[in-house]
């Protein structure tokens, strides 16, 4: 990016953080799509985890068509591995020692804080197209925010709204008191077994 007038070395790096988080956006997808029990989820972070294989790809492209590297790892990039490495990692937490439900939130989570980043990353490369010169590197950015943006922006209300709905659902049903209050009997019958000992 010689010719755009911006700071073109931290533009790389910034394009190398945006692909490694989209990359391990797709092991996350993934990752939660194999484990969940809940088929809507699963269907959705199936579905999501497609385009963002797709999200992979344009910005693979981009960074070439700048005359980058894809395979380049900036200090950004190791930055965001790393914290996105421990985000799926969040999502194994307690595994065999939570509930179901537990489970299913906690990989939620991990879905709306991937979310969360790649909204701001596609929206903050759109402010950065604007400053770009007309040409060909500007139409390629404006064409991959425009393909990726309104994606991102349904990947985060879903994860979102689908948060509000389960924990409502979770706080408001007797059902689930009743189910959340029987669990809690037996793990105090349990733990009497064990203090005797």
């Amino acid at each position: 990016m010689p010719d755009a007038g911006l700071n073109a070395p931290f533009v790389a790096d910034l394009l190398s953080g945006m692909l490694t988080h989209e990359r391990c956006g797709t092991h996350l997808y993934r990752s939660l799509a194999g484990r969940t029990n809940n088929p809507m989820l699963k269907r959705r972070y199936v579905e999501f985890g497609k385009e963002t294989e797709r999200h992979v790809e344009i910005l693979e492209g981009l960074i070439t068509s700048s005359g980058g590297n894809p395979a380049y790892v900036s200090p950004t990039a190791r930055a965001v591995q790393t914290m996105d490495t421990k985000l799926i990692e969040s999502t194994y937490a307690g595994a065999g020692s939570l509930d179901i439900m537990t489970a299913e939130m906690a990989m939620l989570d991990a879905v709306f804080l991937a979310e969360s980043m790649d909204h701001a990353n596609w929206s903050l490369l759109g402010k950065l197209c604007e400053k770009l010169p007309e040409g060909d590197l500007r139409d390629s950015v404006r064409a991959a925010v425009d393909e990726v943006e309104d994606q991102e922006d349904e990947h985060l209300e879903w994860a979102r709204n689908t948060k509000e709905r389960l924990v409502m659902m979770q706080a408001t049903s007797s059902v689930m008191t009743t189910a959340a209050a029987k669990a809690e009997e037996v793990m105090a019958r349990v733990a009497s077994w064990f203090d005797g000992e």
